[in-house]
């Protein structure tokens, strides 16, 4: 969950109709906005992760970092997304830890660390939950900690950050925990073009990113092969990759 997405999100529920894919043991919950979708209720056993990703659309290298910037009512926001050297282990999966910054005119206003794992069997990149802090962005004091949560703990379930063969109008849970962490995405092209200050990209993966306990969340990503999350674009509010750095 980005700092956009956490300024934006209202704690109540949208429903609708969730159906199975034709990935083994899946399981039926409501979910917004008319769109099928679903949920495994486990992703595959342990031996088939790595803590790591070769996924174009997701690398995940250690040592590496990406640097974002948006411009918001309240000032400029930087987020470094830093891909740590060090796992740990959710759910049976040992998980790669990103360490995750954002900042607001020079004082951190979240400090998160994200868990993910690839199946070396699809190529698809498992997000398996979040430990995440807010702070105030005046004086600095922790006032919560909304949107962590552990896949196995409490009934949450990993989702799919990223396919490994992704198709137009795929659709699917990036996280789930309820009435936590319902972010989904649906894949609205493969050829997508971005212009950020990192540079010009085609052939861009963009997605519709949207959560039932925000009805009016509408946000799109892009991804760009070689890279990863270059541009997020969250009701006009822009987050934007200005620079990677690398150990």
């Amino acid at each position: 969950m980005t700092a956009l997405q956490y300024l934006s999100r209202l704690a109540f529920f949208a429903g609708l109709v969730l159906t199975a894919c034709a990935e083994p043991e899946t399981t039926v919950i409501t979910g917004p906005r008319g769109t099928p979708v679903s949920l495994t209720k486990s992703p595959p056993p342990p031996g088939n992760f790595v803590p790591s990703s070769d996924n174009p659309y997701f690398p995940l290298v250690p040592g590496t970092t990406f640097h974002y910037q948006a411009v918001t009512d309240e000032g400029t926001e930087f987020e470094d997304f830093t891909v740590t050297n060090s796992t740990t282990v959710v759910n049976g999966v040992t998980v790669r830890i990103i360490e995750d910054i954002v900042t607001l005119n020079g004082v951190i206003t979240e400090h998160t660390f994200d868990w993910f794992a690839q199946d070396t069997q699809t190529g698809n990149v498992w997000y398996f939950g979040e430990d995440s802090e807010q702070f105030d962005p005046v004086t600095g004091k922790r006032i919560g900690r909304e949107g962590s949560w552990t896949a196995g703990k409490k009934g949450a379930q990993a989702g799919i950050i990223m396919e490994g063969q992704p198709k137009v109008g795929d659709t699917y849970y990036e996280e789930f925990a309820a009435g936590v962490a319902e972010d989904q995405a649906t894949v609205l092209s493969l050829k997508a073009h971005a212009n950020v200050p990192y540079g010009n990209f085609n052939n861009c993966l963009k997605t519709h990113n949207f959560t039932a306990l925000d009805p009016t969340s509408d946000e799109q990503k892009y991804y760009c092969p070689g890279v990863g999350v270059v541009l997020e674009d969250d009701n006009g509010d822009l987050n934007q990759l200005f620079s990677i750095t690398k150990q």
